[in-house]
């Protein structure tokens, strides 16, 4: 049995071997370890490097946003002169040209009507019948007290005769003949105020037949047969409402800024929503004053209805053309109305703004005539900003751009 090979090396003495494989294991881990904190190394100067030209660009783009919206854009629009003249548009309300009530003369019954709403009727025609007992009652009566009248009459002639052939043979006296005489001449008066009442209540009769006073249309029937009628005028007792519709007129309120470039004679425009066509029309009268409590001036205009195609009492508006005048015309939105007066924005040929003072005429809604501050050259700021002032500087946008939003204010 072979006995183990016995070593004279002491115990703890280092391995040349492992203690190579050590130094080379802890070489790796070094290298390692170097390669991984270059790395990080480069990881984080990219990322700083990105965030400084981020940051470099972010700011390069708010200083070009902020001198962006540093420039103020607006529109402009030049004055023109007001050569052609403006139309004023007024409402204005169809009535006929003769419209009148129809009432009853005389008190009684209605016995029968004969035309009813939408009847064409002509000047003269039955239009209802009226029983009146009463007038004719009274009429019987004033024709007896008529021939009471007569009878007294020649008796008084007959005595008259007598006495003037008595006072001939002196038989009577002078005063007994003037008495006489005058007891004549009340006879005869008598006679004629009876005859008058007779005539009277025959003319009342008359009314018994109501006929159209013009020719024209019925738009209103009050009464039906039998009612109870009473004598009298106005709308409320009124049997028919007749209006003329083949011409029409349309009373208008014209403002006191416009009223006096209104003249009788001037045309018109006439037009309805529901009719696909607009009417002719002239100016027949003005009331020549303005209402102190409209301040307004009342225009009656004349409109031809032949073909019957525009209906009394519709809705419809009036163009009047008015008189062009040689001030200037600019849109109502470049008006500025200040403490120190109404004024407008002028944008020179450098881009500076100048305010200026104007002088206003007459108001056309849109539009507004100015008649001094501004010329046909000028450029005048449309919708002027509250802090617009002297001496800023604009850039005028072009009509198909509009200008430049304003961008909120970064966070």
């Amino acid at each position: 049995m072979t006995e183990p090979t016995m070593t004279n090396e002491p115990a703890g003495t280092p391995d040349p071997v492992a203690d190579g494989r050590e130094a080379s294991r802890r070489r790796d881990v070094m290298r390692r370890t170097k390669w991984i904190v270059a790395l990080l190394f480069i990881l984080l100067a990219i990322g700083a490097g990105r965030t400084v030209i981020s940051r470099m660009q972010s700011s390069r783009a708010l200083e070009a946003g902020t001198a962006e919206r540093a420039v103020q854009y607006v529109k402009v629009a030049s004055p023109r002169l007001a050569s052609n003249g403006q139309t004023l548009q007024l409402p204005g309300t169809l009535q006929g040209a003769v419209q009148a009530p129809i009432a009853a003369r005389a008190s009684g019954y209605l016995k029968r009507w004969y035309k009813d709403i939408g009847s064409p009727v002509a000047k003269g025609e039955l239009l209802a019948e009226i029983e009146t007992p009463e007038i004719d009652q009274q009429l019987s009566q004033a024709l007896a007290a008529r021939d009471q009248a007569a009878s007294s009459l020649v008796l008084a002639k007959s005595t008259l005769e007598r006495w003037e052939a008595l006072r001939r043979r002196d038989a009577v006296s002078q005063q007994e003949l003037d008495e006489r005489r005058s007891a004549e001449s009340q006879a005869r008066a008598n006679l004629a105020a009876a005859d008058a009442n007779v005539e009277r209540l025959r003319q009342l009769e008359g009314f018994k037949r109501v006929t159209a006073p013009f020719a024209g249309i019925i738009t209103r029937r009050n009464v039906d047969t039998g009612d109870l009628i009473d004598a009298g005028g106005g709308a409320g007792r009124a049997l028919f409402v007749l209006t003329q519709n083949d011409s029409l007129r349309i009373y208008v309120s014209v403002p006191q800024t416009y009223a006096q470039l209104v003249r009788p004679g001037q045309s018109v425009t006439v037009s309805q929503a529901e009719v696909a066509r607009s009417f002719e029309g002239k100016v027949a009268r003005t009331a020549g004053s303005i209402d102190a409590a409209t301040r307004t001036m009342q225009v009656e205009i004349a409109l031809p209805n032949r073909d019957g195609l525009l209906l009394p009492g519709a809705y419809v508006q009036v163009g009047l053309p008015l008189v062009g005048t040689q001030g200037m015309l600019i849109s109502a939105n470049t008006l500025m109305i200040r403490a120190d007066g109404i004024r407008v924005a002028k944008v020179d040929a450098q881009g500076r703004v100048k305010l200026a003072t104007v002088k206003i005429g007459r108001n056309f809604g849109d539009s507004v005539e100015l008649l001094e501050g501004v010329d046909t050259t000028d450029r005048l700021v449309l919708n002027p900003s509250d802090s617009l002032a002297d001496g800023d500087q604009v850039t005028i946008a072009s009509a198909e751009k509009a200008p430049a939003p304003t961008a909120k204010k970064a966070s």
